[in-house]
């Protein structure tokens, strides 16, 4: 009976815990955001360059205002910011509130769920611009 018990615990323990990952985000809507709010000003992908905005292929670990060919604004380059999930929703939902005096001029994504829908995405690539 108690291997029973503790069988069914590991298996519900790992179905929450695979149910909490997919919960984080939907790469294929982060796309869709991406290519309406995004890709005015961003590149990314394979030969994804700089544009009006930095490209963002490697987005996810890497220091702000750090890409090697863009000129960041100095508030940026001095913020302090590591890409992460949780960094990356703070500052798209609002980012001139999260590093005043950038050069972004975008209003921002209010919505927790399309917040987390772009991070997917743009995690999806790694540094080369390759799909993970």
């Amino acid at each position: 009976m108690t291997r029973t018990v503790s069988f069914s615990l590991a298996v519900l323990m790992g179905l929450a815990s695979a149910g909490a990952a997919l919960a984080a985000g939907d790469p294929e809507a982060g796309e869709k955001i991406f290519q309406t709010k995004c890709k005015v000003c961003h590149q990314i992908g394979p030969g994804a360059k700089n544009f009006v905005g930095p490209e963002l292929n490697g987005l996810n670990g890497r220091k702000a205002g750090s890409l090697e060919g863009y000129t960041f604004s100095d508030a940026m380059k001095n913020s302090g910011l590591t890409w992460d999930e949780a960094t990356f929703k703070e500052y798209i939902k609002n980012p001139k509130a999260k590093v005043p005096g950038i050069k972004m001029i975008f209003a921002g994504l209010p919505k927790e769920s399309d917040q987390d829908n772009l991070f997917a995405f743009l995690s999806s690539f790694d540094a080369s611009g390759t799909k993970k």
